[in-house]
């Protein structure tokens, strides 16, 4: 019988008054201390953990393709779940982004791809609670095999 083995990393950021949520096929979280009105996909700045922070076993079980990857966004008053897949390419060497794709495009900030919404499909409460400043947990599960 295949054990499925579920990995989590956990980070906090927080929203920033020109998040927008409007990108279509990504999103992200900078640890970056400013946000500027051009950033349509980041949700949270000022992240206290990037990429390159996450344990090896970790990246290891996002590298397979078949890895179904979960991120959980969490403020006070709302939660979502985005569903993604792992990737071959995926680095996670990035030290100051972590990025969700709807596709498959792959560099070193992008940690989940094929994802089943971008920041333009979250629930629009999330998005005026990032944009009032709210603090956010994002957690990435990695279900493998």
């Amino acid at each position: 019988m295949d054990e499925t083995e579920i990995r989590t990393e956990t980070l906090t950021a927080r929203g920033h008054e020109n998040v927008t949520g409007e990108h279509a096929s990504t999103f992200e979280v900078t640890s970056d201390d400013y946000l500027t009105p051009a950033g349509d996909c980041i949700l949270a700045i000022e992240s206290d953990r990037v990429p390159a922070d996450f344990d090896d076993a970790f990246v290891r079980a996002c590298q397979c393709r078949e890895s179904t990857i979960t991120v959980t966004l969490s403020t006070e008053a709302h939660t979502e779940k985005v569903t993604a897949s792992g990737h071959p390419d995926l680095t996670f060497e990035s030290e100051r982004s972590l990025v969700v794709r709807t596709s498959e495009y792959v560099d070193d900030r992008t940690v989940a791809v094929d994802a089943d919404r971008a920041a333009g499909d979250l629930d629009r409460e999330l998005i005026a609670a990032l944009a009032g400043g709210n603090s956010v947990s994002v957690t990435l599960a990695v279900n493998s095999s």
